[in-house]
């Protein structure tokens, strides 16, 4: 696949410089080696395309084969995620998940929280009387 990708791109960008030359008239032979070289390219990307016709007709398949499964995840995960997502500030601060022996699974800070500061309540406040 990556060598007819690279084929392609390779012939479109030989035809770049031909296309950028002036655009007289030219002789009867340039015109008649353009014509060739067109047909030619025209053949290159038709067998192209007949080559990659079952791999894009497998690949449709496969999506639509997939398309419910993927909708059931997303019903059935969708809320969880989203809650996930509520209590994850930024999904860059954290380490990949970690599964624990006893099965949890834990998502670990790269760089520690910094411990909440308690209000300190004023003198007279928050105290009780025995």
């Amino acid at each position: 696949m990556k060598h007819i990708l690279t084929a392609a791109l390779t012939v479109t960008l030989m035809a770049q410089p031909v296309l950028a030359e002036d655009q007289t008239q030219p002789p009867a032979e340039e015109a008649e080696g353009f014509s060739l070289m067109e047909e030619g390219a025209k053949l290159f990307f038709k067998g192209i395309m007949q080559q990659m016709e079952p791999a894009l007709d497998d690949l449709q398949q496969l999506s639509e084969d997939m398309e419910p499964a993927l909708r059931q995840f997303v019903q059935e995960m969708g809320p969880a995620l989203r809650d996930l997502m509520e209590k994850v500030d930024d999904i860059t601060l954290y380490h990949p998940p970690e599964l624990l022996p006893n099965g949890d699974i834990i998502l670990r800070r790269k760089q520690p929280m910094p411990p909440e500061r308690l209000p300190v309540p004023e003198k007279g406040e928050g105290e009780i009387d025995l």
